[in-house]
């Protein structure tokens, strides 16, 4: 398929990749087009909402007097993501009713929660995608000159199994994918994907009324939560990655009353200090930060010495546990909630628990509009 370059601050020229829902209405165009011509399909040219015609190569495609299918490899760039090599076939056959309809086959998934832009029963194939594939199939049926309709089948043969390094389960998608995308094309390093997937939990967290979510960096701070929280649905639970300040500013506009914050001493050492990008590259912990909370906590100078050398924050986490000042983690976790609560703007509960990485608990912070 055509690539495209980008500049990025480091100069370094990055292949855009392209949405399953860009794939898929490639593919479907590639078979329809096949389904009337009677000829095999090499490659599909689609207009993307991006507002620009991008040719995909076809991998694949087979053709009866009935129904026509074909292939298109998705290719995510240089951001690949699960997604990145899979197969996006689209089988079109002639239909009895005078529409298009459009349904998912093997690998792509069925909703079963509410809170998603696809009504619960339906595949999960979002309606920017279907948009596409529809208005793509009435321009190549109004260029035939054909009144006739056809439905358009999308199948992604390993989808089940790639659906398993998704949020798909979480969100009430099962037996397979999501075929996505607003804008058709995938940008490098692009951390629009994954904030999708954030507000999209967060919807179905609310679809299904849970007032309180528990929001960690990651899998094993998840399981930590579902532990300290195990009255809590498992939509409850939302892994927000390194946007803790999305994440925030996302629950209270979706009228979230209390979230819990669950994570370690990494992380939450920057979300203390207001820093609410929590990637490793963002910003350093601030040592020096660490060391008032701990004299806070009542430890001594040579202990405070020591925090300044130290070379993470779990070592400062160790040192404090060894040393008998657990103080310092309720008073990490207070500044955490203020932060936090600072962030959202107020108006919302929150709560900050903090664990080490074999999930050892060491203390947790209140904070909400009662509490100053």
């Amino acid at each position: 398929m055509t690539e495209t370059q980008l500049d990025t601050p480091q100069s370094k020229k990055l292949r855009q990749g392209y949405t399953t829902g860009a794939c898929a209405t490639a593919a479907t165009k590639a078979a329809l087009t096949a389904l009337i011509t009677g000829e095999i399909q090499t490659e599909a040219t689609i207009y993307l909402p991006v507002g620009r015609f991008v040719t995909f190569h076809i991998e694949n495609s087979e053709v009866t007097e009935t129904t026509a299918t074909s292939t298109v490899i998705k290719d995510g760039g240089d951001d690949p993501d699960a997604t990145h090599g899979a197969e996006i076939i689209a089988t079109v056959t002639w239909s009895a009713q005078q529409e298009i309809t459009i349904d998912g086959g093997i690998g792509v998934g069925r909703v079963t929660k509410e809170g998603l832009p696809i009504q619960v029963g339906q595949a999960a194939i979002n309606p920017v995608p279907r948009k596409m594939m529809k208005e793509t199939a009435e321009e190549v049926l109004k260029e035939f000159k054909i009144n006739r309709g056809i439905t358009i089948v999308i199948s992604v043969p390993d989808g089940e199994e790639i659906a398993k390094k998704t949020l798909n389960g979480r969100l009430g998608i099962i037996g397979g994918i999501s075929i996505l995308g607003t804008r058709g094309v995938v940008i490098p390093f692009s951390t629009s994907a994954y904030k999708a997937s954030i507000v999209q939990a967060i919807h179905v967290a609310r679809a299904s009324r849970c007032d309180h979510l528990v929001i960690t960096t990651g899998g094993r701070s998840e399981k930590y939560g579902m532990k300290q929280f195990p009255h809590l649905p498992k939509e409850a639970f939302i892994e927000m990655g390194d946007f803790v300040g999305f994440t925030l500013k996302q629950c209270k506009r979706l009228g979230v009353k209390r979230v819990s914050m669950v994570g370690m001493m990494g992380k939450f050492s920057k979300v203390a200090q207001g820093v609410m990008m929590v990637h490793s590259k963002s910003a350093p912990v601030d040592f020096s930060f660490l060391a008032k909370i701990a004299a806070e906590a009542g430890a001594p100078e040579p202990l405070l010495e020591k925090i300044l050398q130290a070379n993470t924050a779990s070592q400062v986490g160790d040192m404090m546990v060894t040393s008998g000042h657990l103080l310092f983690f309720a008073i990490l976790c207070d500044y955490c909630c203020l932060s936090a609560r600072q962030e959202a703007g107020g108006g919302i509960e929150v709560s900050t628990s903090l664990y080490t990485l074999k999930g050892e608990f060491l203390g947790e912070a209140v904070r909400n509009d009662e509490i100053n």
